[in-house]
């Protein structure tokens, strides 16, 4: 008996041999692994399939995402202080204006006019990612508060994404590592003037990588020696 009609008859005696406990039993075994490793299941079963899988993937991304979040608006002082200085300029820095979002480009953050930081959790690699994240957008909005920025000005928008780089740890030498980045003279500056340029690189008003570099190099040298509201670099 090595046909596979041969077997296939073997397996429905043995099924029918079943009494229906058995038999229920079976068939709600026999589906649940069908529905987790998606053998047997027909188109339509395996699109419903994936969609129900990024839902709950979504889900629970967002919830970590805002756990990571409130617990960062309390424990960390990188955010913190920026928090408070936000706080002065009128601006509400917590939970209620800082929402976890799923994001379609290849970012973690953003902040918008409006005066929402957007926190992508589906771009997020950690809670320390999470933290370099929040602590970028609210320097943009720290920036945005207090020295009347114009986002579509290409060097004003540059001067806030070399002091975001800078000062929110998210050009560290570990940050750059996890990126494969391995430098170590100026690596600092070199990192904050790369990210900058690729950020004004997606300004509606940046004709070309030229233009990013050109609105960049213009302003970096003032822009990343202010570390308001810092003392230093963080």
């Amino acid at each position: 008996m090595n046909s596979a009609s041969d077997r296939a008859k073997a397996h429905r005696q043995q099924y029918m041999a079943m009494d229906p406990g058995e038999r229920s039993t079976f068939d709600t075994w026999r589906q649940a692994i069908t529905e987790y490793v998606g053998i047997g299941l027909t188109d339509s079963q395996k699109e419903t399939r994936r969609l129900q899988t990024e839902f709950k993937r979504d889900v629970e991304d967002c919830k970590k995402c805002e756990k990571w979040r409130n617990e960062l608006l309390v424990s960390s002082p990188l955010v913190r202080f920026m928090a408070d200085n936000l706080k002065k300029t009128g601006f509400k820095a917590d939970h209620t204006n800082m929402p976890c979002m799923k994001c379609d480009e290849m970012r973690s953050g953003g902040f918008s006019s409006d005066g929402v930081i957007q926190l992508c959790y589906n771009r997020l690699m950690g809670k320390y990612h999470l933290e370099t994240t929040m602590a970028h957008e609210m320097v943009h909005a720290y920036d945005d508060a207090n020295f009347n920025i114009d986002w579509y000005n290409l060097e004003h928008h540059a001067c806030t994404e070399i002091r975001a780089a800078s000062l929110s740890g998210d050009c560290t030498w570990f940050q750059e590592l996890l990126r494969g980045n391995l430098g170590f003279l100026k690596h600092h500056q070199v990192c904050v003037k790369r990210r900058a340029v690729l950020s004004v690189l997606a300004n509606p008003s940046c004709k070309s990588q030229k233009h990013a570099e050109a609105a960049v190099n213009k302003v970096f040298k003032s822009c990343f020696n202010d570390t308001r509201p810092f003392d230093e670099i963080y």
